[in-house]
């Protein structure tokens, strides 16, 4: 069974401005500042969050911190998948 971290990983990974054996991460390192990839990165993370996930993200959650790691990443997916249940 594929966790949500490692779906979004291999999302990150195929999406990568670097050699894909260049780039050594863990879910807490900041992937904008590692170099690995850039801005427009963030809108196609945008885009596969919302088609993956079956989600909406509200304007107040489009900040870069929300899309700079893994582990950001998936804490802002449950965020949103908990309130829309609630």
């Amino acid at each position: 069974m594929t966790t949500m971290e490692e779906q979004i990983r291999s999302f990150i990974k195929s999406n990568l401005v670097v050699f894909a054996g260049d780039a050594v991460f863990t879910d807490d390192d900041n992937i904008f500042e590692l170099g690995y990839v850039n801005s427009l990165f963030a809108m196609q993370m945008l885009s596969y969050i919302e088609n993956e996930f079956a989600l909406t993200v509200d304007n107040d959650d489009l900040v870069i911190s929300n899309f700079a790691t893994v582990t950001n990443i998936a804490t802002l997916i449950r965020k949103i998948q908990g309130s829309q249940s609630a």
